[in-house]
């Protein structure tokens, strides 16, 4: 679609997005704000107290995976709730020193491959104590391939040490991406990219706290390395619009900033949508084809570099004028 220029306005092919920029500021902030509310219920949640609900990685505990012997690919249907519920009356032996063996009544289970293979979230236990646990499996959906269980335990004190140095490479990459825009642009553009990144992060995150409220989903590292990533993607779009922007400058000085911003915008519009296109083929790839280890990473990925190409075109290049004047 090709706007009609205003006087002294090279012609727009697609659209002027500061004539919607309020629609797209009420967009980004509905979003904002349930993201906000979704981190915050998380918070408040007895079962989960804090942003998001974290993983194995950050609170410690034991993961079991199994493997199921099946006739000819086919296994005989099992569901969570029914190993739930076994697992919750079975009876673990107590540790070695004497401690008293943990209750599993808030164990997690996935059914993956149409029941083929079972991935357990458990409290910390002793081997004696998983091994009991895939003991009682083995009568229940057996029998099992020997090389296909596993069992892995991280104590809480690597969780917490995971948790921290998570918290800190973000913290970190956050503040190097914020030292660099600051340096290579003026106060305004750097303000704005940083809003960005933010804004990417947050409903990224808001997103993650919503599905933890209602599915259960948990973050783990590879949920940092997403985050990471995101903000790293979302400087990298916004930039660009900017480059532009301060490369025109001088030849469209004698229009408004809006209009300056409206020919950018249209300039990299194709280019910001066929990188973020390009970019998320792949990620469907392994969303859909990738196995459960990679499901949530790539899906955090997806959604964080959609809403990144998003506040590039539609958020930063329409509070460019407003900060400007001001």
């Amino acid at each position: 679609m090709t706007a009609t220029p205003a006087p002294g306005l090279p012609t727009i092919r697609y659209f002027r997005i500061n004539r919607h920029r309020k629609l797209a500021w009420w967009g980004s902030g509905l979003a904002t704000l349930l993201s906000v509310v979704g981190l915050v219920l998380c918070w408040l949640s007895p079962s989960i107290g804090a942003p998001l609900k974290p993983g194995l990685d950050f609170t410690g505990g034991t993961q079991i995976q199994i493997q199921r012997q099946c006739n000819q690919g086919q296994c005989s249907p099992v569901s969570a709730a029914r190993i739930q519920e076994r697992l919750a009356s079975l009876q673990l032996p107590d540790d070695e020193d004497g401690t008293p063996a943990p209750r599993l009544e808030n164990t997690l289970v996935q059914v993956l491959d149409q029941g083929q293979s079972l991935v357990l979230r458990l409290p910390t236990l002793a081997p004696a104590q998983g091994a009991a646990v895939v003991t009682d499996l083995n009568a229940l959906v057996g029998p099992l391939q020997d090389s296909g269980t596993g069992v892995n335990t991280i104590g809480p004190t690597l969780g917490a040490q995971l948790l921290q140095n998570s918290v800190v490479s973000l913290g970190v990459s956050f503040a190097a991406i914020a030292v660099y825009i600051a340096f290579r642009y003026d106060r305004v553009f750097a303000f704005l990219a940083l809003l960005c990144l933010a804004h990417d992060v947050l409903i990224t995150c808001g997103v993650f706290a919503w599905l933890g409220l209602l599915r259960g989903v948990e973050v783990d590292s590879l949920f940092a390395v997403a985050l990471i990533t995101v903000a790293g993607y979302s400087v990298n779009d916004t930039v660009v619009v900017f480059d532009r922007i301060r490369e025109q400058k001088t030849a469209l000085s004698g229009l408004p900033m809006a209009d300056q911003v409206d020919v950018a915008v249209d300039a990299t519009l194709t280019r910001s949508l066929y990188t973020s296109f390009t970019t998320l083929l792949p990620l469907l790839g392994l969303i859909f084809f990738g196995g459960s280890s990679l499901f949530w990473f790539s899906v955090a990925l997806a959604i964080g570099i959609g809403v990144g190409s998003w506040s590039s075109i539609g958020l930063a290049p329409t509070l460019l004028p407003v900060f400007s004047r001001r």
